[in-house]
């Protein structure tokens, strides 16, 4: 965390956890001590600061109460625990601020790590939590590293006392002066008891003493033997003590109560021994645990209900029921999810609205953790509550009996243990209210919220898997999803049935629904809708039937007008609907009787060119260079090629260092990492211009090697040591072209590869051209001896020669050929003419040259379409695999592919074949056209060339 701003303005640190694998393990140690302990323990509590909220680090904080000597000694030191917070990084700019902040930080402490610091650090049993983690730090009961139940009654005993004893009274010729002049209020006077003189008799019998002391008196007599006998544990006479502040408050009660013959001094010789050995007996806490009934706990008793007639069927034994989570004993009452249950199942309008407030809350911010399991009744009541809603649009009160036997007279009577099968018959035998759909009265508008509160809440809590499975198993859900989606078509009841299919959604996974079942009846009349919400969840919902059980979903009676309007949904430039519309086609092709309902329903050779165009949604060309050969760099040697004919006939009556700067740039380039010896330069430049008449040089060589460091920034003379310690003396930085360049324009030359001799010793031409034009009139003239007309023009003639250019194979023995054909063959050897680089007036155009010394790598570019893909976290190792609406057309082709030739309409196409008519089945009717494309995208495609390969085997039939 950034550093924040202090009290004083200064960047300070701010408190957080570092959460190390010391910090984990002190955590595990201490909540293992809590649970042991049976106390309440937050691993990272919030403290307000200037800051905002911040978590504290109680390992932070254990550490720097250690340094400090401990939490007793600690609470020594006046402000102590506010130094300790500004340490910590806890900060407050006001005194107020401040004073809260250390109070909250010194409880933390208190309250989870005070009994763990006595254990870890001191060897003893901590206080119990009576007198410890259940009173407050600010409370004046001692130190706790010393704290018993005796010395913490007595202290509890005296902070409750009002008068004060002998020594703490104030003397009462103390002036009051002094306490105004300090600033402090004045005290308040001495309380002044009249003196009343006993004048009950020195001497009374021990029964009247023992049978009319007052009850004030009594009790205080008794609080005080009690106390004595925990202390001694055996009864002594007891003495009288006048500076015993016990005694003087009894004195003053009785001064008050004035004189009686009843009163007995506590330790006169003549008191009552009978109540000394009398204790108060202490308040046994008893736990209680609630006890499943049908009441409390339906859902129990309908898995009993349903186990037993399993087992009366032999198909295995009762399972242990889950025992129900026990509240801790010393518990401050039912926390807020317990209050919401209660609230909810007690039937009182005013708490269900509270309860279904806060059960929307919980469920959207506790939902990962809030499950149906640990609170017995809830999804019950949740049901019951949202069964309300029959009510406001029917003359029915829905009622769920759990008892197993149906009652056909009451249509309102639910079967909770198997669900109800004639469900959808009974809302349809319903006669509907008059409901306007914008204008209702205010106690139908409430009721209507506190239902859609509760199936908002199971629509919250069933996104969590636990959840979701729990719910599969309480029957009287379908009932409900039934009756809410079959609720009359108003814009007041949109809301609730969207949740009541975001239930579905997330319930069908775990259940197994034939073509019967009502709930499956319900769902497929929802893609009947023109809401693209309700269709796009129903068909979710219809798709992941039995998608987590072994059991496979058939997908049985599809309404003809499902699946036309699926066909053509698919048409639509919506992606989430396509998706689902390709995720149910998968699930229903895979059944072969599907298959053939879908051959009747829509015309399935336009339903495939379709599915085909879809293998490409999405799809973008992606172009990547795979090299084929890297690119190489020749060695550097001392041997420089010699200078073109041209360039010589320019430089040679060049005037120096002109003509040394041209030549150098001409024959040499930059290289790093090469060097060439002075002498083998000065030897190459000596030999381009000094063998040739008429050719004049005044330049040395000394000045010749300075010219190199002038042309070439980098070059740089040096002496170097070579074998046998000889010295060598170096040009560092250039190396000799492979070929000349242009001084001015920078074209490269091209050597002549043509044999002049054929042999073991091949010798070639190697003089330099620059382009390709004058290398075919070199090739033309020189070595084929064909003349060229002073217009350019050649004569196709007839001549008999073979191309003798290096490494040719095309002609390689004489032949006669037209000199037409022999040029084109000669022109593929000549290089196509160079673009030259632009001419900047700066060095930036030597930069972009090509090295001549560095072979270029042979590269080659593909393009593919690629569409979307997908990695698996499972397998880090394997490519990226096909994925989204690509892959689900690929895979419902394949159902069509492999199923299609399955069905009884195969078997009549194939009996018209045999009387004439078209051959082939259905595959060679739906898949020919399409043929071409799919062996296109195969090969393009990697993702999905593995899924099409399969497609085509299955399509594709032996001749």
């Amino acid at each position: 965390m950034a550093p924040a701003r202090g009290p004083g303005g200064k960047e300070v640190y701010v408190h957080e956890i570092d959460r190390t694998p010391e910090y984990n393990e002190f955590i595990q140690k201490l909540t293992t001590f809590h649970e042991k302990r049976g106390t309440s323990f937050e691993p990272e509590p919030r403290l307000p600061t200037m800051h905002g909220h911040v978590n504290v680090d109680l390992f932070k904080l254990y550490k720097v109460v250690l340094e400090k000597g401990g939490y007793d000694e600690l609470n020594k030191v006046q402000k102590a625990w506010g130094a300790l917070a500004g340490e910590l990084g806890m900060y407050y700019a006001d005194n107020k601020g401040m004073g809260q902040l250390s109070f909250q930080l010194k409880q933390d402490f208190y309250r989870y790590l005070a009994a763990y610091w006595i254990h870890d650090q001191h060897g003893r049993d901590p206080p119990p939590k009576e007198i410890l983690e259940m009173q407050s730090c600010a409370s004046k009961h001692g130190p706790v590293l010393t704290r018993t139940m005796e010395n913490f009654k007595l202290s509890a005993r005296r902070a409750g006392e009002e008068t004060p004893t002998r020594d703490e009274r104030p003397a009462e010729s103390t002036p009051t002066s002094a306490n105004r002049a300090s600033g402090r209020l004045r005290e308040a006077p001495p309380q002044r008891v009249p003196f009343q003189p006993d004048t009950a008799p020195s001497r009374q019998a021990r029964n009247v003493s023992s049978h009319h002391n007052t009850p004030n008196s009594n009790a205080t007599q008794n609080n005080f033997h009690g106390n004595q006998a925990q202390q001694n544990h055996h009864h002594l006479p007891q003495q009288h003590n006048p500076n015993n502040p016990l005694h003087v408050i009894q004195a003053q009660q009785a001064a008050l109560r004035g004189a009686s013959s009843s009163f007995t001094p506590p330790n006169s010789e003549i008191a009552s021994r009978l109540g000394d050995a009398v204790e108060p007996r202490p308040p046994i806490s008893v736990p209680l645990r609630p006890v499943n009934t049908p009441g409390n706990n339906p859902l129990e008793f309908a898995k009993r209900q349903r186990l037993l007639k399993n087992q009366a069927a032999g198909f295995g034994n009762i399972q242990a029921l889950t025992r129900p989570v026990q509240t801790p004993a010393g518990g401050e009452g039912p926390n807020i999810y317990t209050r919401c249950l209660q609230a909810l199942r007690s039937g009182i309008p005013a708490e269900q609205a509270f309860a279904l407030n806060h059960l929307v809350k919980i469920s959207y911010e506790r939902g990962d953790k809030y499950k149906f399991d640990s609170f017995l009744g809830l999804a019950e009541g949740l049901i019951e509550k949202a069964l309300e809603v029959g009510s406001l649009f029917y003359d029915i009160d829905w009622q769920i009996s759990y008892s197993g036997d149906q009652d056909s007279s009451n249509p309102g009577l639910l079967d909770g243990l198997d669900g109800t099968s004639d469900i959808l018959e009974r809302i349809e035998n319903l006669t509907p209210k008059a409901v306007l759909d914008h204008l209702q009265p205010a106690d139908f508008s409430n009721r209507l919220l506190r239902i859609t509160e509760a199936v908002l809440t199971m629509r919250n809590m069933v996104m969590l898997i636990e959840n979701a499975v729990y719910m599969a198993e309480v029957c009287p859900l379908k009932d409900v999803l039934c009756i809410v989606l079959h609720l009359p078509d108003l814009e007041t009841l949109v809301e609730i049935k969207h949740f009541a299919l975001d239930i579905a959604e997330q319930v069908t996974p775990w259940l197994l629904l034939d073509s019967s079942d009502p709930l499956y009846r319900t769902l497929l009349a929802q893609l009947d809708s023109t809401d693209r919400g309700t269709i796009l969840t129903a068909l979710r919902a219809i798709s992941r039937i039995s998608m987590n059980l072994d059991a496979t979903n058939k997908l049985q009676n599809v309404p003809v007008i499902v699946l036309q309007n699926i066909i053509n949904w698919l048409l639509l430039n919506d992606e989430e609907l396509m998706d689902a519309c390709l995720d149910f086609l998968y699930q229903y092709t895979a059944v072969v009787a599907n298959v053939e309902s879908l051959l009747a329903a829509v015309n399935m050779e336009n339903v495939v060119p379709h599915l085909v165009r879809l293998l490409a949604h999405g799809a973008k060309r992606v172009k990547e260079e795979k090299v084929l050969e890297p690119e190489k760099k020749a060695l550097c040697t001392e041997e420089v090629p010699p200078l073109p004919f041209d360039l010589h006939e320019k430089l040679r009556n060049t005037d120096e260092p002109t003509r040394c700067f041209q030549w150098l740039k001409i024959l040499f380039e930059e290289d790093a990492e090469s060097h060439i010896t002075q002498i083998a330069i000065w030897q190459a430049y000596q030999g381009s211009f000094g063998a040739h008449a008429g050719v004049r040089s005044n330049l040395s060589a000394a000045d010749f090697i300075r010219n190199v460091s002038h042309v070439f920034a980098n070059a740089r003379a040096q002496i170097i040591r070579g074998p046998g310690e000889v010295q060598r003396f170096i040009i560092e930085g250039i190396r000799a072209r492979t070929a000349p360049s242009h001084y001015e324009t920078r074209e490269e030359y091209t050597r002549c590869q043509w044999q002049m001799v054929k042999g073991a010793l091949p010798k070639r031409c190697n003089q330099f051209f620059l382009g390709g034009e004058q290398m075919w009139h070199h090739v033309l003239t020189a070595h084929l001896g064909v003349p060229i007309g002073e217009n350019g023009k050649i004569e196709n003639k007839e001549v008999t020669t073979s191309c003798d250019w290096a490494d040719c194979v095309k002609y390689p023995t004489p032949k006669a050929l037209k000199l037409a054909e022999l040029t084109r063959h000669i022109k593929t050897h000549v290089p196509a003419a160079q673009k030259r680089p632009q001419q900047d007036g700066t060095e930036l155009a030597a930069k972009r040259q090509r090295k001549s010394y560095i072979t270029p790598a042979k590269t080659m570019m593909l393009t593919w379409a690629e569409t979307v893909i997908t990695s698996d976290e499972r397998k880090p190792n394997v490519e990226q695999q096909a994925a989204g609406i690509p892959l689900s057309a690929v895979l419902v082709l394949r159902n069509i592919a492999r199923n299609v030739v399955k069905t009884e309409s195969e078997e009549e196409l194939l009996k018209q074949h045999e009387t004439g008519g078209e051959s082939g089945g259905w595959n060679e009717r739906l898949f020919r056209p399409v043929m071409t494309r799919l062996f296109e995208v195969m090969t393009e495609n990697k993702a999905l060339a593995s899924y099409i390969t399969s497609l085509l085997q299955l399509v594709q039939t032996e001749d």
